[in-house]
Order: C-alpha cells, then structure tokens, then sequence
C-alpha cells in the first residue's frame, strides 16, 4: 500500500483555480474570483481506524474560507460569472452555498442574492450572507421551492445562477479528489460523503475518474453517501415533499443532482444509505472528541455511514477510507451543547481554589 506523501511547497496556496488551472475551464484572460480556498487538510483519524479496522481518514472542509467546501465550486462559478459579464448571481440555499456565494460575490464586487427556507437555515450561516451584504430573502417554502425560483429568475432575468446544478460548481468541487490523491499517492479504496443535493459526489467521482485517466491514481474509490433518514429522497427513490432532520445542509427533497449521483454510483460500484438523526448526534460527538474535529451535523453523517457499514460488515479490513466533513461546527453549533440524553451542556462551577479544582479534574499532589 502506498505511504502517504505530502506536496512539498514553500509557497502559498493560491486557490483551486490556480493550483489546478490545467484541469480547469479558465485561460490567462479568466479574471480569477479566489478567497484562497482548497488545499485542506486529510487527517488520519487513528480512533476511528481503531474502532473499524481500516485506515481512516478526514478531508476537513470546514478549513475552507467561508467554512464549508462550498467555496471550493462557488470559486470557478462566480470566475465564470464574472468572465460572462454577469452583476448580479442568485444560489438557492440551506446555508452553506448562501454563505459562501455572498463572500465570493463581495470580493468580486457584484451582488448576491440568495433565497433561504424560511426559519430552516442555522444562524451561523445567515450571519455570514448577512455580513457579506447579500440580498437575503428568506421563502415561505423548503429548499426546493427556493431553487426552483432561483432557476425561473435566472432563465427570465440577467442573473448568474450559481447552485450545484451549474457546472462550474461541481468542477470546482472535484478538485478535492485531486488533492486526495495527492496526499495519499492514490485514490483511496472506500469514500463516505454527506448527501444534500449530491453535487459532491458526484464531483468526487468526476475528480478520482480524471485521476486514473491521467495516470495519478490506480483506482476508483467505492463512493458511499448519507442522507438523513428524514431526508433521503435517493434512497427511497422518490421527492421527499418535507424533509426532516437536524441536518440543515442535507435538508433536501429533491436533489439537484439526482440522476448525475446514479450515475457515479453504478460507475464506482457505489452505496447510497440513510442514517437518523440520533446517530449523526453520536457521530458528530464521536469525531470531536476522539478526533479533535468539529463538524455540524450534516458533515457527521459521513463518520455515522462509516460506523453503520463498517458494522453490517462492509468495510474491509486494512482499506484506506476517506471521509470527507463538508462543514465546520461552527456553522451550527447549537447541537454540541447538548448532552447524548438531550440535556444542555453545563459547566462545573468551582471556587477560587486550587485544591478544590484539583479534586473536580481527579488530580492528587
């Protein structure tokens, strides 16, 4: 099995677009749009290894500028954009794209817009759109009445649409494969993914696919993706009309990227499972405390798909396995302080005493 290896640089990262313009559609006049996203983390996670038997590792996307691996697309669809002239980009959301398309918007000095459930998207994210002066209008609807507006403003107005159904974005969002690759001197054998509107595994599939194709790597990974059970419209087979879970980024009914996400599956011998709520709870609180990474909710999913298959017997022994994490915790916090039985996180009150904090840590003299 290959030894992970490292890109040696002593120089900055300049973004995906830069670091990977020869795999990208943009030429020298491209007028680059870059917050300086990519080239983030894969951590081993020797306690999740521990608990499966396999080699683990985390493709942190929270790393990214506006805290989710949406920047990675929303970097090549606002360049485009710009590129074809456009003012003005519009991105249904739950979130994540609402807060990433407004930071990328405001560096390129053009206006977002964004439509966003109404009272289903975590603070953190709209603060964030908020901060970067998009044009927030919150839809009395789920998700997929605000990207079907989205989709009938930009075919009727001059507005840039730039959701996962744009191209670009899933362009963009293969890079994280190249990277991958990269690190561990070949594709993994297994890849667990979140599932929303499955742009991202799709990408993956594309980026591993272009890989092989150009000698980097040996293989194509088995590609495993995790929707809420509340929430999983591709393993029912059908829209789900209400979606529920605490997942707010994978709250989709009907996702954009449906039949494309089929495809990378049959093609990479693929798995598309669902998990409840409770579990990606566990999951999330597992990954921080025994690995040292804080993810919201929805990035949790992919640690749970692991633990669940590894469990029904899917794993096998010895395989390299990356999941990737598509959020920081901070995006919504508000479900790491709470306790595996529901309570709220509270901290010990002690005195100003040095003997009695010892005693409260289990410390002797």
């Amino acid at each position: 099995m290959n030894q992970p290896t490292h890109k040696a640089s002593s120089r900055q990262w300049r973004g995906v677009i830069r670091e990977y313009a020869d795999r990208l559609d943009v030429t020298d006049a491209t007028p680059i749009v870059t917050l300086g996203e990519g080239g983030t983390p894969l951590l081993p996670a020797p306690a999740l290894s521990r608990r499966t038997g396999a080699d683990v590792w985390v493709k942190f996307e929270g790393m990214n500028p506006t805290g989710s691996f949406k920047d990675r697309g929303m970097t090549l669809a606002v360049t485009k954009a710009v590129e074809h002239g456009a003012k003005v980009v519009i991105a249904a959301s739950t979130g994540n794209t609402s807060a990433s398309a407004a930071a990328y918007a405001a560096h390129a000095g053009i206006t977002a817009a964004v439509l966003v459930p109404e009272g289903r998207i975590a603070m953190g994210k709209l603060s964030q759109a908020i901060a970067h002066n998009a044009k927030l209008l919150q839809v009395q609807g789920n998700f997929d009445d605000c990207l079907d507006l989205a989709r009938e403003l930009a075919a009727t107005y001059p507005v840039h649409l730039v959701n996962s159904v744009n191209n670009d974005r899933i362009e963009g969002q293969k890079t994280a494969a190249f990277e991958v690759v990269e690190v561990l001197g070949d594709a993994p054998d297994l890849h667990f993914i979140p599932v929303g509107n499955a742009g991202n595994y799709t990408a993956y599939t594309r980026g591993y696919r272009e890989d092989v194709a150009a000698g980097n790597a040996t293989r194509m990974p088995r590609m495993f993706g995790f929707q809420a059970s509340g929430s999983a419209p591709i393993v029912r087979g059908e829209p789900v009309k209400n979606p529920e879970t605490i997942a707010s980024a994978i709250r989709i009914g009907n996702p954009a990227s449906w039949e494309l996400a089929l495809q990378a599956r049959d093609e990479t011998d693929g798995y598309f499972g669902a998990i409840d709520d409770d579990k990606i709870l566990e999951a999330q609180r597992i990954l921080s405390t025994e690995v040292g990474i804080f993810v919201e909710p929805a990035s949790a999913i992919s640690v749970a798909g692991l633990l669940e298959r590894s469990a029904a017997g899917a794993v096998p022994s010895g395989a390299r396995v990356v999941l990737t994490v598509t959020g920081h915790g901070l995006k919504d916090p508000q479900w790491a302080l709470r306790l595996p039985d529901g309570s709220e996180v509270k901290p010990t009150v002690v005195p100003v005493d040095v003997v009695a904090i010892a005693q409260v840590l289990g410390l002797s003299a």
